[in-house]
């Protein structure tokens, strides 16, 4: 490939990573230090940039140099970030993660792909019971914060700032095209945590307790709705207006990783969740191709319960619906 063409893929990638909110010229402009038809000189080709400038602007949208050549390694590059439990802040995380979406809804053509393991975050914002457990239970649980060591669940502790900014997340995420792929365990796994909380005591109360099962009856009607009618909408909206596409596949064998597919105006970016809440980012071609096509073939082997099957979708539903019962009934034994 000849340099020319290779400034010229070098530009569309870093366009493709900066959103179409985000003008390239002034960027990189602001990047290199230098006025805006130098910039775009650079950007037509007409100038060919330097290595001191290559690897300025490699770091500012964090490209993979293997990728930009095409060379033919075992290396996939992956960007990311541990998360720390000394100095984790959930405003921070929520914030990094509403970023995210409001990146991939800034594209025309928006698709996000959905392997769910566990009920999806965005989905945990709907109701702010089920966001208050899920701040403890990774606080608690996940991280073994010393503050939650050995507090109690207590939803008038939630703090609103972190329920207004998954809000965020959630009303950007309504935004976007999205296929999920489920299965009973990834439904269950959010209802396990809770009964184990219940069993070990671990609810300032039983009244939250109570209103944490609710908040899941309400989510749970909610997304039925949804795959009923194939679209998103604001469980606030009376007149459900659709958002956005939602289409939704049970599959019954393969469990899911919380990995997520996204492609943006044919763009493709991986999103890969390791230990239960950090996550590595990819463009690589072959890996995101790869991981589509798996979707691809999991989905012609799952059951799409949006729009159709109804009998299968309210099978589905009422298996979660009964389990919740359950485990309120016995609160009252």
């Amino acid at each position: 490939m000849k340099t020319a063409d290779l400034q010229a893929q070098f530009f569309q990638y870093a366009k493709a990573k900066i959103g179409a909110d985000t003008s390239l010229v002034e960027d990189v402009a602001e990047a290199l230090n230098i006025s805006t038809d130098s910039a775009y000189r650079r950007i037509r080709g007409e100038k060919p940039i330097s290595f001191e400038e290559l690897y300025i602007l490699s770091n500012r949208y964090r490209m993979s140099l293997d990728t930009l050549l095409q060379l033919q390694t075992d290396t996939i590059p992956f960007q990311g970030k541990f998360v720390d439990p000394v100095s984790f802040r959930f405003t921070e995380y929520l914030t990094a993660v509403g970023q995210q979406v409001k990146y991939m809804a800034s594209f025309k053509q928006r698709e996000m792909y959905y392997l769910c393991k566990d009920i999806p975050i965005f989905h945990h914002y709907h109701y702010k019971e089920l966001a208050a457990f899920k701040y403890f239970f990774w606080h608690k649980t996940l991280l073994q914060s010393p503050d939650f060591v050995s507090k109690k669940v207590s939803l008038s502790d939630y703090p609103d700032e972190v329920f207004g900014i998954g809000r965020k997340a959630l009303e950007t995420y309504n935004q976007i095209d999205s296929i999920e792929l489920w299965n009973l365990e990834s439904l269950t796994s959010t209802l396990r945590q809770v009964e184990y909380y219940q069993d070990t005591q671990s609810f300032q109360s039983k009244k939250d307790l109570l209103l944490v099962y609710e908040s899941l009856e309400r989510l749970f009607g909610h997304l039925e709705l949804q795959a009923e009618l194939g679209y998103k909408f604001d469980h606030d909206d009376p007149e459900r207006k659709p958002l956005s596409s939602f289409k939704l596949y049970y599959n019954e064998v393969v469990t899911g990783d919380n990995s997520i597919l996204v492609i943006l105006d044919g763009a493709k970016i991986s999103f890969i969740v390791h230990t239960s809440m950090n996550f590595m980012i990819t463009r690589d071609p072959g890996f995101c191709d790869n991981l589509y096509s798996f979707y691809d073939n999991l989905m012609r082997k799952s059951t799409l319960i949006s729009s159709v099957s109804e009998r299968e979708r309210s099978k589905f539903f009422k298996l979660l619906r009964n389990r919740i019962a359950n485990r309120k009934q016995n609160l009252k034994s």
